[in-house]
């Protein structure tokens, strides 16, 4: 096949070409985990002509899983027309843009890109996608903002040229009012770092926005992961010196072994069999992620 590939769209259903250079994501090295400089874009309709995800892979030490972004639909009251908020931006590679602009096209412009987190993982591309953006799109960042080892301004991130806001405490006052609602969860410190998030509703869909308060865990493995298998196949061996062959049995392995790496960093080998056993009947759940509870249950701070 060579670099060249030809996916399936899967908001529309067509067929389109993808190439290497189409994918490349060119600033990897302010935060060198995989992919690195290539980066596959899905696009999803999750709400008829409402709601998207772009979802792409990330992680480090074959512990690869999705990392989204999601955009919405509304009536955006100043400018007295449909447009589009992004949240949560993910690289904008040439793929990746090419998707937006064809919704944009179709259902509006993006107006406002929400950065909703203080996680880095997710802070490397607000800036980048909100300059591809361009056409006056404000980019909203949660407060508490930090940088380590030196707390460094936003215009020293990457935050440079774009029309950075601060998002305020509710959407009061705010373009996507009617539609959407916001509140800020945090920020919360301790000495392990900071946890902090601002959590949307889309009104219309009933879709709630959270990156990292609540996670879902599905059955199988991601329509992403599909397009690089190397981690699957990795965490389906029962020995580092094991070969498995490629199938849906051994992905799903190896994606029920990630999901729990993930979620608990490293539980002990000796009880992995058994947690894998109940992997499926706890799936698809939607919880908060251990690490996540643990960092606020230190704060008292309480899940409902």
């Amino acid at each position: 096949m060579g670099s060249e590939m030809c996916i399936r769209d899967s908001a529309r259903g067509v067929p389109r070409a993808s190439s290497a250079a189409d994918q490349a994501w060119q600033l990897w090295p302010a935060l060198p985990i995989f992919p690195f400089g290539q980066r596959k874009t899905l696009r999803t309709e999750v709400v008829k002509g409402q709601v998207w995800t772009f979802d792409q892979l990330q992680g480090a030490l074959y512990v690869h899983v999705p990392v989204r972004m999601t955009i919405v639909k509304y009536a955006d009251e100043q400018a007295g027309e449909d447009a589009l908020l992004a949240f949560c931006p993910v690289a904008p590679t040439r793929e990746c843009m090419r998707l937006v602009r064809e919704l944009e096209a179709e259902h509006g412009r993006v107006r406002h890109v929400v950065l909703p987190t203080l996680g880095v993982e997710h802070k490397v591309f607000a800036g980048p996608f909100a300059r591809a953006v361009g056409r006056g799109a404000a980019l909203w960042v949660l407060p508490g903002q930090y940088a380590f080892p030196l707390n460094l301004p936003l215009s020293w991130l990457g935050f440079a040229g774009a029309d950075v806001r601060k998002l305020p405490e509710s959407s009061a006052g705010l373009p996507w009012q009617r539609q959407l609602e916001h509140t800020l969860l945090g920020t919360f410190r301790s000495r392990d770092g900071a946890f902090g998030e601002a959590a949307f509703v889309h009104k219309p869909s009933g879709s709630l926005l959270v990156v990292d308060t609540i996670v879902g865990v599905r059955a199988q493995p991601p329509a992403i992961m599909a397009y690089d298998v190397d981690a699957l196949l990795f965490h389906a061996r029962d020995s580092g010196f094991e070969t498995v062959a490629d199938s849906p049995a051994v992905r799903l392995r190896g994606w029920q072994r990630i999901a729990l790496f993930a979620l608990f960093f490293n539980p002990a080998g000796a009880h992995a069999r058994a947690r894998a056993a109940r992997f499926c009947a706890r799936a698809p759940r939607r919880r908060a992620a251990p690490v996540s509870y643990t960092h606020l249950r230190a704060h008292a701070v309480s899940y409902t």
